[in-house]
């Protein structure tokens, strides 16, 4: 797999600040709730990715 995979873009670049910045004044509690739902969201995308795959789509 190439390098640049692994690499973000300038919009992903952004977004990675944007929430860098959101997140700074949240409490530990809050950022564990966040860091709970996006670890389900990817548990998520990556069922929907095995599903396309498996489905050939």
């Amino acid at each position: 797999m190439p390098s640049e995979c692994f690499e973000l873009s300038i919009e992903q670049q952004f977004n990675m600040r944007t929430i860098e910045l959101n997140t700074l004044n949240l409490s530990v509690d809050q950022l564990r709730e966040l860091f709970v739902e996006i670890s389900r969201q990817l548990l998520v995308k990556d069922n929907v990715i095995r599903h396309l795959i498996k489905n050939g789509v």
